[in-house]
């Protein structure tokens, strides 16, 4: 029994700090889990300048509203889901998410939360766990599943290395270039043709 677990940011929709930077002119925003391997210093980064420049929850909402998938994501995505079980792995979280969910038609999301404080800033994030896509695809192995897992991102190496298959998605040359043994796609129907095989 096989699941494939995906990305979200870079893999189906758009980095979302890269489009509030780009709309809120912050251009240190755009900085993404692709130039920063450590998660928590990242996101502690996001908060302090969000504050900085009083910006809350609504205004980044207000741009993810905006976002649309990636073109090809969705018909990549439902012809994966006609053919096998899809989890996505993100290690964004629900207030952001939801929204870009509804536009893939609802699939199956695990990520994490943000903590607002009474006047709507983003005061800190809770997650699920620890190494949540590392955690979650061992869980899904403990219960009978074959993972193949697929990201862009330094934070998703973990879940590809301990999947039965593994895919680079539109990634950086660095990250390519520092794991050669993962196959590197920037192409839906190509990606797709490669998890069929794994599958």
């Amino acid at each position: 029994m096989n699941i494939v677990c995906l990305d979200m940011e870079g893999v189906l929709v758009p980095e979302i700090w890269i489009a509030f930077s780009e709309e809120s002119g912050i251009p240190e925003l755009s900085r993404t889990t692709r130039d920063e391997p450590d998660y928590d210093k990242l996101m502690k980064f996001r908060i302090d300048t969000l504050k900085e420049h009083g910006l809350k929850l609504k205004d980044v909402q207000e741009t993810i509203a905006k976002i649309d998938p990636l073109p090809g994501a969705k018909e990549f995505l439902d012809e994966l889901r006609s053919i096998t079980q899809v989890i996505i792995l993100s290690d964004t979280f629900e207030q952001f998410a939801l929204p870009l969910m509804k536009k893939l038609d609802w699939p199956t999301l695990m990520c994490n939360e943000l903590v607002i404080d009474e006047d709507g800033y983003i005061a800190d994030i809770k997650m699920r766990c620890e190494h949540s896509k590392l955690t979650t695809v061992k869980g899904l192995q403990s219960i009978g599943y074959d993972t193949i897992a697929a990201g862009d991102s330094y934070n998703d190496l973990e879940m590809i290395l301990a999947s039965k298959a593994g895919f680079l998605f539109r990634s950086t040359e660095q990250i390519k270039k520092d794991y050669p043994q993962l196959q590197a796609f920037e192409d839906y129907d190509e990606f797709l043709n490669a998890i069929k095989e794994a599958l």
